[in-house]
């Protein structure tokens, strides 16, 4: 007697896991506990965006947009683009919407890179960005960001360069560490992409979330770095809604037309309505941006008072909206063990810092907190964490 083979998903789907971030959110509403692991704000997006969508939908803005953008959000992102970064974007060749900028970053790789090609990744990182090099085909190749600072050896770097590199990959502001690349640092690296001919993939989602006077520089407008960069963006973690799904790349005419052929048989389009309501977002007043980073400000310094009087120590982000921290001293073994811990025993959910890591123990011993929360769920995970380091006594 013969039996059926079993059903199996493929070599490549097997090469990752499902997102821890996702997860930990997950486990948060099984054990009721306040959730400062996803990265998405719990207050409402600004009420103008609100009438905006609803206005879109009544004027059956409802099928299909041009496969890639509504032509009226393209226009607007590039004047956009032009005030905020000092780019100058023709919207009809070089801008492309798709469903997020996680939607946005896995077409720069299957439009981009090849099977074998090699792709940089500071690390700790995203934790989307290791799976969609494997989708692609393409070798991950780490390069250290060291703390407190989370800055990179220029020497590990220029190594980490050779004939299989085809691109790079820079967050900033960085999720998770908060870290902003300056001036200096984004010029050796465009220095390294020009001397190898290698793309630059990168993500600016959290370009106006910024600290203490750091700029958000965009590695595109930089000499000679235009036709080799894929500026990646959306609307979710600027304007609250991170549901709408609608993130943007940004390139030279060559690379966007690649670019629009794998978005185009991955999504088709972003949502109609959603990128018309974005023309709204993308013509706010300075005076958004400026009331947006003070809220963030005061977030941030609740965030870390409430660290404080938790005992956990932390490395204060420069940019974005997160906290990562070292736990090593709770005694642990792992920031698995913690985080379950945590938001079983204490009521709050983290995201493990093993995510960002290519080998878990790296991130053994930290641990990220998001601060994109009310005041109340703030103070909620407050009253908790205070009580952290007497449950953690008690439990051993």
């Amino acid at each position: 007697m013969t039996f059926p083979a079993r059903p199996k998903t493929s070599m490549k789907a097997n090469c990752f896991s499902e997102s821890v971030i996702r997860e930990m959110t997950r486990l948060a509403s099984q054990y009721q506990a306040v959730n400062l692991a996803q990265g998405f704000p719990d207050f409402p997006c600004p009420e103008p965006l609100k009438e905006a969508a609803k206005q879109a939908i009544d004027t059956d803005i409802n099928q299909y947009a041009i496969t890639w953008g509504d032509k009226l959000f393209r226009e607007a992102l590039a004047k956009k683009a032009g005030r905020y970064l000092g780019m100058e974007i023709n919207p009809e060749t070089e801008i492309t919407v798709t469903c997020g900028a996680t939607e946005a970053m896995a077409t720069a790789m299957l439009a981009c890179v090849d099977p074998g090609d090699e792709v940089i990744v500071f690390e700790p990182y995203y934790e989307n960005y290791g799976p969609d090099a494997i989708l692609a085909g393409a070798i991950p190749r780490y390069v250290t960001l060291h703390p407190p600072q989370w800055t990179f050896d220029p020497d590990d770097l220029a190594a980490a360069f050779n004939s299989k590199t085809r691109a790079i990959i820079i967050n900033t502001p960085h999720n998770p560490t908060g870290k902003v690349f300056n001036l200096e640092e984004l010029s050796w690296i465009a220095e390294l992409c020009q001397k190898w001919g290698v793309l630059a993939f990168t993500d600016e989602i959290y370009e106006h979330i910024l600290y203490d006077g750091h700029e958000h520089i965009a590695l595109a407008s930089l000499p000679g770095m235009k036709d080799l960069t894929v500026t990646i963006n959306g609307l979710s973690k600027t304007y609250s809604v991170t549901g709408w799904r609608i993130g943007t790349m940004i390139a030279c005419p060559e690379i966007t037309a690649g670019l629009r052929k794998v978005h185009d048989f991955l999504t088709v389009g972003a949502p109609a309505p959603l990128q018309r309501a974005g023309v709204t977002a993308l013509n706010l007043p300075q005076s958004y941006y400026d009331e947006l980073a003070l809220s963030y400000a005061e977030k941030r310094q609740i965030m870390l008072s409430i660290l404080d009087g938790a005992g956990i120590k932390y490395f204060k982000p420069q940019g974005a909206y997160y906290v990562f921290t070292d736990i090593s001293e709770f005694g642990y073994k792992t920031d698995l063990e913690f985080t379950h811990f945590l938001v079983k025993d204490i009521g709050v959910a983290v995201v493990p810092g093993s995510s960002f890591f290519s080998r878990p123990e790296l991130g053994y011993n930290n641990v990220r907190f998001c601060f994109s929360k009310t005041p109340q769920t703030l103070q909620a995970a407050q009253n908790r964490l205070s009580k952290l380091r007497e449950t953690v006594r008690l439990s051993r």
